[in-house]
């Protein structure tokens, strides 16, 4: 016993003087709770990985400034750009995704997303956002690329929605109140008439009160909608062109230019498009999305104009087309590779990178807190015509995996009802039967 305890005073006499010797080590310290600094996890560094970004488009559409943000956020990610021009982007993505050397993460028009969802080209996105985002903290367009089925193939790079664009000159020149959010189609139509003028006596209008459109997005999308018809199903599986009231939006849709109140094809090509007939101020009104405002404030600077929302349907109900590209992953990407992509799609939706997209005019971002920094200096200054009316009644063109096939079927039968060849009924009869076929060859 007494030997046991000679050791025992002997190890404790040790351990006191190495504690006390100015020269010895000091014993670790114990990691006190919430003391990151003490942690294992902060001693490790950053995973490094290597991501893979396609820019259709270039810096065109993209804000080089984003890209520079995400880098020097993440210097753990090494970043490989892969630019080009958007036509030889996407004829090149096509190839690139069946030899699986695609990009790891790009971006291209939603519905072409949802196609390449329903193909299994682009990774299910809905258990990372459920994971890492408050969705309050965006506006519904986050979900701009959903299916059906609740899986989520992509994330916004902007939402273009359209809104009525006004002449405040032209309207104060015929005397005619400016348009409100409470006005109808048909308050809009009515005024367009007082706004449709001969002005150099020559027997012909050169001026014009609402410049209609053939193409789909601020044309015959919302006028079929109009009074209540519909161009697809819920299901997105049905067309609904001969629908009584799909035919009867058509046909207000195509006597615009028959009744005076829009512009043909053949004056818009004069005029060098719809945007320009509207700032050079030939016609008084018209559909503008978005995008189109920093090209009128750059080539048009001085020309007084402003937005409200597009107009409520006949049937009291408005409806807010708006178009979008998404950034998707590619679900044939190495894991890394994915976690780093989710990396950057995080911080594209921050509120950080999105003011940068809201000061720049290109889309509209998703981030609510971005959505306030909206440059409302520069003409329109009424940009919650497109916020609000997002809000209130966004809505996307009936996109589904077969967009763009049933799309270009849909698209000459309605410029040729626009351009008088077809009678609306004639039109929706060849619509209903090409678009169908096409929906149902892609069930």
């Amino acid at each position: 016993m007494k030997k046991g305890l000679l050791v025992l005073s002997a190890s404790m006499l040790a351990l006191s003087l190495a504690a006390c010797s100015s020269g010895g080590e000091k014993p670790a310290e114990s990691a006190k709770p919430g003391d990151a600094s003490k942690s294992p996890e902060a001693s490790k560094a950053p995973k490094q990985m290597t991501l893979k970004i396609g820019l259709p488009g270039s810096y065109d559409v993209t804000k080089k400034e984003i890209i520079d943000g995400f880098i020097a956020k993440n210097p753990n990610i090494k970043v490989e750009l892969v630019e080009a021009p958007w036509g030889d982007f996407v004829k090149k993505i096509q190839t690139e995704i069946a030899g699986g050397t695609a990009p790891d993460i790009w971006f291209q028009e939603n519905a072409v997303i949802l196609g390449y969802g329903k193909r299994g080209v682009a990774e299910d996105l809905s258990g990372y956002i459920k994971k890492d985002l408050k969705q309050d903290e965006y506006i519904s367009g986050l979900f701009a690329a959903q299916s059906s089925d609740g899986k989520v193939y992509g994330v916004p790079h902007g939402i273009n929605p359209i809104a009525l664009a006004y002449n405040k000159k032209m309207f104060t020149d015929a005397g005619v109140p400016l348009p409100t959010k409470d006005w109808t189609y048909q308050d809009m139509l009515d005024a367009a008439k007082k706004l449709s003028k001969d002005t150099n006596g020559d027997g012909k209008l050169d001026q014009y009160g609402f410049g209609a459109s053939s193409s789909i997005t601020v044309g015959w999308y919302p006028w079929t909608r109009s009074k209540g018809g519909q161009v697809l199903d819920e299901t997105k599986s049905k067309a609904m062109f001969t629908d009584p009231k799909s035919l009867d939006g058509i046909k207000t849709w195509a006597n615009l230019v028959k009744d005076g109140i829009s512009p043909d094809a053949d004056f818009y090509t004069a005029a060098g498009g719809d945007w320009k007939a509207f700032a050079s101020g030939k016609v008084a009104m018209f559909f503008m999305q978005y995008s189109n405002s920093a090209l009128i404030n750059k080539d048009f600077p001085n020309l007084d104009y402003d937005t409200i929302e597009i107009p409520k349907g006949y049937d009291g109900k408005r409806l807010v087309p708006m178009v979008t590209n998404s950034w998707l992953i590619f679900s044939k990407a190495k894991a890394d590779a994915k976690e780093a992509a989710w990396e950057f799609m995080k911080y594209y939706l921050s509120e950080e990178a999105q003011t940068v997209l809201a000061k720049s005019g290109a889309a509209l971002p998703v981030n609510k807190k971005a959505m306030t920094q909206l440059d409302t200096n520069a003409s329109p200054k009424n940009k919650k015509a497109y916020s609000d009316g997002i809000a209130e009644a966004g809505v996307t063109l009936d996109e589904n995996p077969s967009w763009n096939e049933w799309r270009l079927a849909a698209q000459p039968i309605y410029s040729d009802i626009y351009a008088g060849k077809l009678t609306p009924e004639e039109g929706v009869k060849q619509l209903q039967e090409k678009v169908q076929k096409v929906l149902d060859d892609n069930k």
